[in-house]
């Protein structure tokens, strides 16, 4: 007796087969998702642009400057140097943050170190 054959299956239904079985995305659901991010982003831009959101101290202070514009500031306004407490105390940012800012200004050349712990900014 001989064996009767199948339905052969083609390569694209074997495809889509496991693709569903694995809950493997397709390009038509990571466009949609793409399309949702894009929603979502824009969102919250809109969000963003309105008044009244929290902010830091240092922000609220002077708008435009940065962090580290910060921190150069007080380094700049102390003709012996200045500390790494007396930064903090002045400044209100915690000792990490402090940390990255002094190595970032120091590595650019903008400060130099007079002795451990005591800044001078260069000029």
């Amino acid at each position: 007796m001989s064996k009767k054959r199948g339905k052969s299956v083609s390569f694209d239904a074997m495809i889509k087969f496991f693709m569903q079985n694995y809950n493997i995305p397709t390009k038509k659901d990571i466009d949609r998702i793409m399309a949702k991010l894009d929603r979502l982003e824009a969102e919250i831009k809109k969000a963003g642009n309105r008044s009244g959101g929290r902010g830091t101290a240092a922000r609220k202070k002077k708008a435009g400057s940065t962090a580290s514009d910060t921190v150069l500031n007080v380094i700049k306004r102390s003709k012996q140097g200045t500390d790494f407490d007396g930064i903090q105390k002045k400044t209100g940012f915690d000792s990490k943050k402090l940390r990255n800012i002094i190595f970032r200004l120091n590595k650019l050349g903008r400060i130099k170190r007079k002795s451990r712990g005591v800044y001078l900014a260069q000029d």
